[in-house]
């Protein structure tokens, strides 16, 4: 028994505790699979049962993938003729893996499910559930085999330290490969330095609950085939979870002279509901949680009470208690979404009478902060809407940790926001997330890079828009952020993939083959190059059977340049971009041709240009609108006609002149031309 406070918990309760999520590449069969695993344990009854139940967000079913990670406690009674579990306390012990076996009667047990996303732009959503979790199955389908996001989610489960079970799923398809698919998990568990017994790719960590998982791993063997769609073989495949995946373990950080465990419980992820204030998705690490206790943040300081606690049934299912081992919810009656934060860590407000004080306990280890991929501008339609649109985004926040925002006002646009984002796809889920969830009229602007202006003394400065650039290049230079590129594809593309990614700017790497039917691609690229569209070049050019994932690398110098977009000869600032010089000019008639078409035309000829570094590289023209003076003459002279151009001509220019005929540059020109896509 576990004293904490005044209560006890059972081990052997928390032996029956099993946290767990699925990873995989997009559209490998996750949400499936969860479905059947929700099937097998009761936990949705049949005629409420729907595919896909855990992509519960309208964007979620009518784009088929999976966004948000979403928790889900189920129970499960294992059927066995054996009276108890044989040698428990050797569970974690490879040696002893096939000696485990279930109770003689109905065994019980707690499953934590997290769902997670499969895009590459959603691998924070999966990072912060690791953090939560003893174990991950890596799902692969047999019809695609293993995927770039396979890999980059066995890389962020392996460095937790997970019990790692790969499986593989659509066994049932014609199309099927499954040896194919067995051999290239082998290969891929090889390559990323798991041996064909034990993971050795484990780290140690100054975390005490995280160095309990150092005895965890992977056993190559045990590869398992399922049909999430039929079922075949999923239920072996839970049953396998509860056999391999270790219980939470609870690690009092009070010395033994205390009497008593405090409450820690990592949050990893929120919500906001208008009656219940801010609700935290905890892991409860250690001690015991009642409704309606005084409740602590250790990293920013928030105080409130556990209006309601409970568990994800995957609805809100409010309990009196939840602790350690648990993953639950804890609703805080914050009205003020910017005092809970992901990766904060909640406690006790206060303790039975000891010295032992709030400032004493050490928060749990929390998430590395994302660094934002990508970055676009957010602006209301109507100024007005402006306060609507900040609530709205401190309440996404909460929903979403990778996503940033700051205020920032223009010229042409009015306030809004620089908003930073993991990838396009994360841009583009926001944005309709504001406009549905929040009924937001916005305007998104064109997706860029942040860059690095490094000085000649030395000083450096972060800029996220073009009219940012000093005028005087001499005096610095630019840098770009680049990434390293993971592609996975079938031999017979490599020639065209490496064609095009070095039309995009890209450095090749080293290959790698993954079974005898895929090879591994890396690459150095420039980030601007591949938030474009190089994933929809990449797509076309091999009819869809190649896929990749990437991470930021660092900074490079690049050999850029700010094109300015000249109006009437005066520079429009909102118009201006950073630029590969190679192809400024080409950028810029296509920014020209585009502008003259929306540009109203004025009295007189309105000039276009694109210029970089004082250099005139292209330039359009805007006709001026003619009156037709001459319409009332009928025969006569020709010399008449011309007499009356020339004076209409000379008006233009006396107007020109004096100002009054400035031109102006209507907002919806603008809107049409710094608006994403």
């Amino acid at each position: 028994m576990v004293t904490i406070g005044i209560m006890t918990i059972n081990e052997k309760t928390i032996d029956s505790i099993r946290n767990f999520c699925i990873l995989a590449h997009i559209d490998h069969g996750k949400s499936t699979l969860a479905d059947r695993f929700l099937e097998i344990t009761g936990t949705i009854p049949a005629r409420e049962m729907r595919e896909q139940y855990l992509d519960m967000n309208p964007l979620e079913r009518e784009k088929g993938i999976t966004i948000k990670m979403t928790p889900v406690r189920m129970n499960y009674e294992i059927r066995n003729p054996k009276s108890e579990i044989r040698n428990k306390s050797k569970i974690l012990n490879s040696k002893f893996q096939n000696d485990f076996e279930f109770a003689d009667s109905k065994q019980k047990f707690v499953l934590n499910l997290i769902d997670t996303p499969g895009h590459v732009d959603f691998s924070y959503e999966v990072s912060r559930a690791l953090a939560a979790v003893e174990g991950a199955i890596l799902l692969v389908d047999a019809t695609q085999g293993v995927q770039a996001q396979t890999i980059a989610n066995l890389r962020l489960a392996a460095a937790e330290g997970l019990y790692i079970i790969p499986a593989i799923n659509k066994i049932d398809l014609p199309t099927a490969r499954v040896k194919e698919t067995r051999e290239e998990i082998k290969e891929l568990l090889s390559s990323e330095g798991i041996s064909p017994v034990r993971s050795q790719m484990l780290k140690a960590s100054a975390d005490p609950i995280k160095s309990d998982r150092t005895s965890n791993g992977v056993e190559a063997g045990d590869i398992f085939e399922v049909s999430a769609k039929t079922g075949e073989g999923v239920e072996k495949l839970l049953q396998a979870v509860i056999k391999k995946v270790p219980p939470p373990r609870i690690s009092n950080q009070l010395p033994v002279t205390c009497n008593f465990t405090i409450l820690r419980a990592l949050i990893f992820d929120s919500h906001f509901d208008p009656y219940k204030g801010v609700v935290a998705y905890v892991r409860v690490r250690e001690g015991i949680l009642r409704k309606g206790d005084k409740i602590n943040f250790l990293v920013s300081g928030a105080e409130a009470d556990a209006l309601e606690i409970g568990y994800f049934i995957p609805h809100l299912s409010s309990q009196d208690t939840i602790s350690a081992g648990d993953i639950g919810y804890i609703a805080t009656g914050i009205k003020e979404p910017a005092k809970v934060k992901v990766g904060d860590t909640i406690t006790n407000f206060q303790f039975p009478k000891s010295n032992f004080q709030i400032k004493n306990v050490e928060p749990l280890s929390g998430y590395k902060e994302p660094l934002p991929m990508v970055w676009a501008s957010i602006y209301p339609e109507e100024a007005d809407d402006f306060d609507e649109l900040k609530d709205a985004m401190a309440k996404l926040k909460l929903n979403d940790a990778a996503f940033r925002h700051e205020v920032e006002s223009s010229e042409a646009l009015g306030r809004g926001f620089r908003c930073g984002f993991l990838g396009t796809l994360h841009l583009e889920i926001v944005s309709e997330r504001l406009r549905r969830e929040y009924n937001l009229r916005i305007m998104v602007t064109t997706p860029s890079v942040a860059y690095r202006i490094r000085y000649a003394a030395g000083k450096e400065e972060m800029i996220f828009r073009a009219s940012s650039v000093p005028s005087e290049r001499e005096k610095y230079t630019i840098e770009e952020p680049w990434a390293t590129l993971a592609i996975v594809t079938p031999p017979e593309y490599i020639g065209k993939i490496t064609e095009i990614l070095h039309e995009h700017r890209a450095i090749s790497g080293e290959a790698k083959n993954l079974g005898s039917r895929r090879i591994i691609l890396n690459f150095l690229v420039p980030l601007a190059e591949i938030i474009v569209n190089l994933h929809d070049d990449l797509k076309s050019i091999t009819q869809g059977y190649a896929s990749m994932e990437y991470e930021m690398s660092g900074w490079r110098t690049g050999d850029l340049s700010r094109l300015n977009i000249l109006v009437a000869g005066k520079d429009v600032a909102a118009f201006s971009r950073i630029i590969s010089r190679d192809r400024a000019e080409r950028e810029g008639r296509a920014v020209l041709l585009r502008l003259k078409d929306l540009m109203p035309r004025a009295l007189f000829l309105v000039a276009l240009q694109a210029e970089v570094e004082g250099r005139i590289i292209a330039r359009e023209t805007v006709p001026a609108l003619k009156k037709d003076v001459t319409g009332y003459l009928y025969g006569g002279d020709r010399t008449r006609k011309m007499k009356l151009w020339k004076k209409q001509q000379k008006g233009k220019k006396k107007l020109k002149d004096r100002g009054e005929g400035a031109v102006e540059i209507p907002p919806e020109v603008f809107l049409k031309i710094l608006k994403k896509g």
